[in-house]
């Protein structure tokens, strides 16, 4: 599972606790039956989570993306930080993208699925 995780300026750690809950939750993966029903969990698979900030830029106004509606560099790492410890307490594989860094992320989505939460 690859997620973009960008932190607004208004989010809680309450709200990220609920997220990283929903996401090792989702049932999103193929049973044996070739049926939607089970989660990253149950199949024993890995989160790939990359901080993204640029998911919340307005693009509204202008030619110039607003970040503005982006948490500060220290709330949004603290924040990152909490949903990484969440998803690793609820017993799931995960892999960071750098925060703050220039990357090369290059993915391959095989799948029906590409959601937004």
């Amino acid at each position: 599972m690859c997620i973009y995780v960008g932190i607004s300026r208004n989010d809680t750690s309450e709200e990220i606790l609920k997220f990283a809950k929903k996401i090792v939750a989702l049932r999103i993966f193929e049973n044996n039956d070739k049926r939607i029903g089970l989660s990253i969990k149950e199949i024993e698979g890995e989160i790939l989570l990359i901080p993204q900030f640029t998911l919340f830029a307005d693009c509204w106004k202008g030619n110039r993306p607003d970040f503005s509606c982006a948490a500060k560099a220290d709330k949004a790492l603290r924040i990152y930080q909490e949903f990484v410890d969440t998803i690793k307490s609820l017993g799931t594989s995960i892999s960071l993208g750098v925060f703050g860094a220039h990357m090369n992320i290059e993915q391959d989505n095989d799948g029906p699925f590409t959601l937004v939460l």
